[in-house]
């Protein structure tokens, strides 16, 4: 059965505060511990009202603290707004606290707009060149100190803790295959490039001390329900985010529309269509179908669902209805 694993944005409803998405996470992650799911990721993203999981490293704490189980994790650092030797610290510190269960994704996109990239980053250039050099000083301050060595990272030094390359081009499957570091792909909101990106990945994989042989994650947006109908209605509410982002007026996620047809002009219409191509939405049954098709094409080691919901209870449900599909698909597996 592959692995099922949830990518959550903390995201907060219009009307409600950080505080309640914070526990909407909880019970979130306790939910899929239950139901088995593999890991639950946060992803680092600044300056926006709907995203409360912008200091990505406590949140991972908040909710691995909250949980037994289920590996936690990020999805991603933005490493380009840090020192390598500081995120080396914050990971070295949670993998302490909660010893083989945290999992360290790293992206180099700033997470934001340019003005607010601007003020994490001094130099927004050099940072995003500078990548691939900071994931080898991240990996160095992971390894045990040698005699001699001045600067250590702790409680870093000796740590295993699992570094991922997070992308949604060529560039990071390039690198993680160099590097031999496991790949998530980020087809839930930039899908265009992922067929190639996993078959560079896979193509030109190195072994490494972490990796022996490519593993390739993909993330798709599940937006399930009871009906089609409803499921496709909750879906409105990711689809407004998108067209509040293109329109330069980002906030909190919006309650659903009866009528998106009314609310976006055609060529916002079709840049999300676009950019929500890998969203499976409807009953259990939908899903399962679109699922189906789209593990059999394209194979990946790990599957992880993400969705923007402005009801946390709908995204419960969402989540559970996920799993019974996962359960379908590897019991079809086993008798095929």
């Amino acid at each position: 059965m592959i692995p099922f694993s949830i990518l959550d944005l903390a995201p907060v409803a219009h009307g409600s505060s950080a505080t309640q998405a914070f526990r909407n996470s909880v019970e979130l992650a306790q939910e899929a511990e239950r139901l088995g799911f593999h890991r639950v990721w946060l992803a680092e993203h600044h300056g926006m009202a709907g995203i409360a999981s912008a200091a990505t490293a406590v949140v991972i704490g908040h909710i691995a603290g909250a949980t037994k189980t289920i590996r936690v994790g990020s999805g991603g650092i933005m490493l380009p707004n840090h020192a390598p030797y500081i995120i080396a610290e914050q990971f070295g510190t949670l993998n302490a606290m909660f010893p083989g269960r945290i999992d360290l994704g790293l992206g180099r996109a700033p997470g934001t707009d340019q003005a607010t990239a601007q003020a994490l980053r001094r130099d927004l250039q050099a940072s995003a060149e500078r990548f691939p050099a900071d994931v080898q000083e991240l990996q160095h301050w992971f390894r045990a100190g040698e005699p001699g060595q001045k600067i250590i990272a702790y409680p870093a030094a000796g740590q295993q803790v699992p570094l991922w390359l997070l992308g949604s081009s060529l560039f990071s499957a390039q690198l993680a295959a160099h590097l031999g570091l496991p790949f998530a792909f980020a087809s839930h909101f930039a899908p265009e490039h992922m067929a190639q990106a996993i078959a560079v990945y896979r193509s030109r994989f190195q072994p490494s001390d972490q990796l022996d042989k490519p593993y390739a994650m993909l993330t798709v947006n599940v937006f399930a329900a009871d009906t089609d109908a409803e499921a496709r209605r909750l879906f409105t509410s990711m689809q407004v985010q998108f067209i509040n982002l293109i329109r330069g007026v980002p906030g909190q996620v919006q309650p659903p529309v009866d009528d998106i047809e009314a609310y976006w002009r055609p060529e916002e219409k079709a840049w999300v269509q676009k950019s929500l191509a890998r969203s499976f939405v409807g009953s259990a049954d939908t899903v399962e179908r679109g699922l189906r098709a789209f593990l059999d094409e394209f194979r990946p080691d790990e599957l992880m669902v993400s969705g923007h919901f402005f009801d946390p209870e709908a995204r419960l449900r969402s989540v559970r209805i996920a799993a019974e599909v996962r359960e379908r698909l590897g019991a079809s597996r086993l008798t095929a």
